[in-house]
């Protein structure tokens, strides 16, 4: 008799197990949550119409790790999104939209960044996420702003966050020198490379997140896209940094990002096992 009680409690803890690993994840999205606290917002109209992101969570999961995801444009236009191929990963993705020049001039956009990541540091647990599985991404001037926000620790530090506890960083064909727009509001031509402290390649250190460098082909790319993001692996390595990797998806400009999302998941799948 009591061999088959707990032949039955095995096969009902196995059914149970089995339930709960095909259970199917839902997901939920909430749209227009201002990353600043009411008291900024009073000050600034624009700052208020535009420094909102949209939330893409699963609902009935916990401890899943976040992509926060900024628009390209150049620094100039775009809007917040949520790439379909990060639908349904498992994975919560915030999509951030920021102030543009030329109504704001740099550093402001990179701090309205480091402020939608202080938020998802500070919030994402209230989805069921965890503040200790947050990657930074996105595409372009997008790609730049996370390299920016996660490299320079100053703009975090401002809310108390360490950026080195970002779990990754994965820019796509963003810029590693100075970007072109913070270039032409100072008149400088798009062609002279600059580096200074508003280029993620000034701030190159041993100690910071996983880097993984995304471009396009670098005969298709943007002028010199490729060879940027080239030196800043480089530079990286020569500092010290263990975990900075590049790919270069060949035949593909910089329009680049239907391919490279995979490559997303990928990587953060990869850290999130690594760091288990």
């Amino acid at each position: 008799m009591k061999n088959n009680q707990l032949l039955t409690c095995l096969l009902l803890l196995i059914t149970l197990s089995v339930f709960a690993q095909n259970k199917e994840v839902k997901y939920a999205l909430k749209e227009g949550v201002h990353y600043y606290d009411e008291a900024t917002r009073q000050t600034d109209v624009y700052l208020n119409e535009r420094c909102v992101v949209d939330v893409y969570y699963p609902k009935n999961k916990k401890g899943f790790p976040t992509i926060v995801w900024f628009h390209g444009g150049g620094l100039v236009n775009g809007n917040k999104e949520i790439p379909e191929a990060l639908k349904n990963k498992g994975v919560a993705v915030i999509g951030v939209n920021y102030r543009l020049y030329p109504k704001v001039k740099a550093p402001v956009y990179i701090e309205d960044a480091a402020a939608a990541v202080a938020w998802a540091f500070k919030d994402i647990e209230k989805y069921g996420g965890s503040s200790e599985k947050i990657f930074i991404s996105g595409h372009s001037a997008g790609g730049y702003l996370a390299s920016m926000v996660g490299l320079d620790k100053k703009y975090l530090a401002k809310y108390n966050i360490d950026a080195n506890d970002i779990a990754g960083l994965i820019p796509f064909s963003g810029h590693c020198i100075t970007h072109f727009t913070v270039r032409e509001e100072r008149g400088i031509d798009g062609k002279q490379p600059i580096i200074d402290d508003l280029a993620p390649l000034y701030h190159v250190r041993k100690d910071a997140p996983p880097l993984l460098l995304i471009t396009g082909d670098r005969e298709l790319e943007l002028l010199g896209r490729y060879e940027e993001n080239a030196y800043m692996y480089r530079m990286m390595k020569v500092a010290g940094h263990t975990d900075t990797r590049i790919m270069e998806l060949d035949g593909y400009d910089h329009g680049m990002v239907y391919p490279a999302l995979p490559l997303l998941i990928k990587e953060v799948n990869r850290v999130v096992e690594q760091n288990k």
